[in-house]
């Protein structure tokens, strides 16, 4: 549905400076599917998605839409393209003059060639789809954000476009309410066969609804896939920090304040991290392998997450016992779960009689 060649984008500031904000991606996104693009403050999030729609110019690359190459289109072959493309912002823009309909018909208006019954109908038919039938005559400053952020949508939804673009859209709400958003969001996708692309810097947004992720870093794509892949197994060290912070959100505080050595000594523990993935997470893994090798394995901590449903669950273990021990514990934690790691070894006060 969307496919970016070797975009890149510099900005002239001036006094021969200049600033590149892309630096050559490359990008895929399917028809039908949720794709998240995250990244930090000023990695080149939010010019990626303008690029899409060509609100921005690409100073070099392709920009390729359900086909067609846009990316030298004038402003009145760009107008029609546009009509299949929804956005949505962060700061919701609604025309704080208009009610709640006039905001939603705005878009059809501009069309100009549908008649005011017609309007009128998609207007209702749009408010009913995001639950705010019973605010059409309401202005934007009686609205919650939450809501402000439905008449977006069904603003962005008027055109019936093939593509919906969101540009924080969640950033400015609640975590309940931006978790009622991506909810609206899925089901949208589902009805109405939309292709969604979501730029954010929250993981937990880019947790529950996207199906791929690219992480952006500087201006390039340092790593892609799909969402609990990549929270299951991150390569690139910004991605690392960024799932760790939600993955092991739980576990951060326990692992910063002990010290953990790399090498074993005598009269140490093992402190070992156990990725589940799946069904794994609801099976007795821990019991199992203890009772095989006829050893204790204590619990520390542990939590699990849901990736779009998928469960992905966490535990930090403690083996006591020789090196030897502890790597038998590994080898048969492998063999039952995702990915296995060891943290390193706590050593025990030793204390002479």
């Amino acid at each position: 549905m969307i496919k970016l060649e070797n975009i890149h984008k510099v900005y002239n500031l001036g006094k021969h400076k200049k600033l590149e904000a892309l630096k050559g991606i490359d990008l895929t996104i399917n028809k039908g599917e949720i794709f998240g693009v995250i990244g930090l403050s000023g990695a080149g999030k939010s010019t990626l998605i303008r690029i899409i729609n060509r609100l921005e110019d690409p100073t070099e690359g392709k920009v390729i839409i359900d086909g067609e190459d846009i990316t030298n289109y004038k402003e009145a072959q760009l107008r029609k393209v546009r009509q299949s493309m929804g956005m949505i912002f962060q700061q919701f823009n609604l025309l704080s003059s208009m009610t709640v309909a006039q905001n939603v018909a705005f878009p059809l208006e501009i069309e100009g060639n549908l008649p005011k019954d017609k309007i009128k109908s998609r207007v209702k038919e749009l408010l009913e789809m995001v639950g705010l039938e019973d605010k059409a005559d309401i202005f934007p400053a009686q609205l919650s954000g939450g809501q402000k952020q439905r008449v977006g949508i069904a603003r962005a939804l008027a055109t019936n476009p093939k593509i919906l673009l969101c540009d924080e859209a969640t950033s400015a709400l609640d975590p309940k309410t931006t978790s009622s958003i991506l909810k609206l969001l899925q089901e949208l996708k589902r009805k109405l066969d939309l292709t969604i692309v979501i730029i954010t810097h929250q993981l937990e947004v880019i947790k529950e609804c996207c199906d791929r992720v690219a992480v952006i870093d500087g201006g390039l794509i340092s790593e892609m896939g799909k969402t609990i892949e990549l929270f299951a197994n991150p390569q690139k060290d910004l991605t690392k920090r960024l799932v760790s912070a939600v993955v092991r959100k739980d576990l951060n505080d326990l692992l910063e304040y002990t010290h953990l050595e790399q090498n074993y000594v005598e009269n140490s523990r093992a402190w070992i991290e156990v990725l589940f993935l799946g069904n794994k997470a609801q099976d007795p893994v821990i019991v199992e392998v203890a009772q095989l090798l006829n050893i204790k394995i204590g619990i520390l901590a542990g939590q699990i997450n849901h990736i779009q449903n998928e469960p992905l669950g966490v535990l930090v273990v403690e083996v006591e016992g020789s090196e030897e021990i502890v790597q038998k514990a590994i080898s048969e934690l492998s063999k039952r779960v995702y990915k296995v790691s060891l943290l390193g070894y706590e050593q025990k006060e030793v204390v002479n009689a």
